[in-house]
């Protein structure tokens, strides 16, 4: 019997190298929701799954906040005996601090990943350049931390995968002024081919050893095998997020606090009924937010609630159906999706009908994965779908102050400074929305 669930995993596995290389579709051209482009190109890098590039001193280098005026850096060795160490300070070459941290290490069928090392740094200044190495070697890198007060730029962009339109899309990223990232799932498009995990941190350490990625779990983050392997063993090991340190018992939903924002981030693949871990979590964490502190309130998951493409349509309803009321009660601002490769905008909205107290929704799984765009969309668009269109892209989100932001999609094929689209948003906060006649704050109590 063992013998036979493990050929069962096997086969799963090799399915999903085919699924890797089946060929992409072409798309037509055209213009806003009807504008699409080329099929994406091909992926990075290929070679067996069991393969993995070795190479001396700390690579896959990426940073994330790890609670207030804290900073996690994450990178992987070779070498075992590499301690998970890190000097750093504010002058090129001059360490005036360190920290040690922790490491681990996991195997998935044939393939051994190296040492990752995951180590905490601070207390740190407010928008103030470190420079850093890991392990007492070099190269060295540096950071910029958050600044103390607004403005707050967040760079925005989903299901980034490792194809030359990931690169295209990290380029355009790069020639923006922000403070950090934030991607709602789909990172690596590895699909059990672990060596791709490597590739995809080699790919991005330029921009993530400079400002902090704060990330959530997507689909293909899973890598489950039937009886083997239980999923996000990956994911979980290589991208740590500050899930203690706000409170929560699991990687896959977390909060954190920059400059007058609450950032929460779900998890669409865990369970969230009105009895689970994520869902008593979640509305502790809410009860916990003060509008004073942080007027602004974003969410990030991975499955869009808002969704006029032909793609993944109803995927996100049993969660929202559960969530949805909570988030409402509690005055969230912003809600960003990935999972559907287009991007698309939605004016306030609550229940399927436009609210002005409800949040705007904004898909963004426009990164540039191998698996292409989702360019249909359902006709006569919704009326509470504002802008939608089928390309890919990236977001920047400039939270100005405590009562305006400006939200802006750039699509790759412009140039950096022009945008595909964009727009004003007040705060709920400022709105009057938060108010006690506004909203059914039972929603949001602990007790189910």
């Amino acid at each position: 019997m063992a013998r036979k669930l493990r050929e069962m995993g096997i086969l799963v596995f090799l399915i999903s190298i085919l699924l890797l290389t089946a060929p992409l579709t072409g798309i037509a051209a055209g213009i806003g929701e009807d504008y699409v482009r080329p099929a994406p190109r091909k992926t990075l890098s290929f070679s067996w799954p069991w393969n993995r590039k070795h190479s001396d001193g700390p690579q896959q280098v990426h940073i994330s906040l790890a609670g207030e005026k804290h900073m996690r850096i994450s990178w992987v060795t070779d070498d075992k005996s590499f301690p998970s160490l890190v000097e750093y300070g504010t002058s090129p070459g001059q360490y005036t601090e360190s920290s040690d941290g922790e490491n681990l290490s996991y195997s998935y069928l044939f393939y051994n990943s190296g040492k990752i090392h995951h180590v905490v740094i601070g207390p740190l200044d407010d928008d103030t350049v470190y420079y850093y190495r890991c392990g007492g070697q070099e190269p060295e890198f540096q950071f910029k931390t958050p600044p103390s007060k607004f403005p707050l730029t967040f760079a925005v962009v989903g299901d980034l995968g490792q194809t030359d339109w990931t690169a295209s899309t990290l380029s355009h990223i790069n020639e923006c002024q922000y403070d950090l990232h934030l991607l709602p799932g789909d990172l690596s498009y590895a699909d059990y081919l672990q060596h791709l995990w490597d590739s995809f941190g080699e790919l991005i350490q330029p921009y993530a050893s400079a400002r902090p990625w704060m990330v959530t779990e997507g689909n293909h983050e899973m890598e489950s095998i039937p009886f083997i392997k239980s999923p996000f063993q990956s994911y979980n090991a290589r991208w740590k997020m500050p899930y203690a340190e706000s409170g929560s018992t699991s990687n896959l939903y977390y909060s954190f606090e920059v400059v007058g924002v609450h950032v929460i981030m779900l998890g669409s693949y865990t369970d969230f009924g009105e009895y689970s871990d994520q869902y008593a979590w979640l509305k502790a964490d809410l009860a916990k937010v003060d509008r004073e502190r942080t007027p602004w309130l974003l969410v990030l998951l991975h499955v869009p609630w808002y969704n006029s493409n032909w793609a993944h349509q109803g995927e996100g309803d049993d969660m929202m159906a559960v969530v949805e009321p909570v988030l409402y009660a509690a005055g969230v601002d912003i809600l960003i999706a990935g999972h559907v490769h287009a991007y698309e905008r939605s004016e306030r909205v609550y229940s399927g009908q436009l609210d002005s107290c409800g949040p705007i929704h904004i898909t963004v799984g426009d990164g540039g994965n191998r698996e292409g765009l989702a360019q249909r969309y359902h006709h006569p668009k919704p009326v509470w779908s504002a802008f939608r269109e089928a390309s890919f892209g990236h977001g920047e989100l400039k939270i100005v102050n405590a009562t305006h932001a400006f939200w802006s999609w750039h699509r790759n094929d412009d140039h950096e400074s022009l945008s595909s689209d964009e727009v004003w948003i007040n705060s709920l906060a400022s709105a009057g929305c938060l108010t006690s006649g506004m909203r059914d704050f039972s929603k949001i109590q602990i007790v189910p």
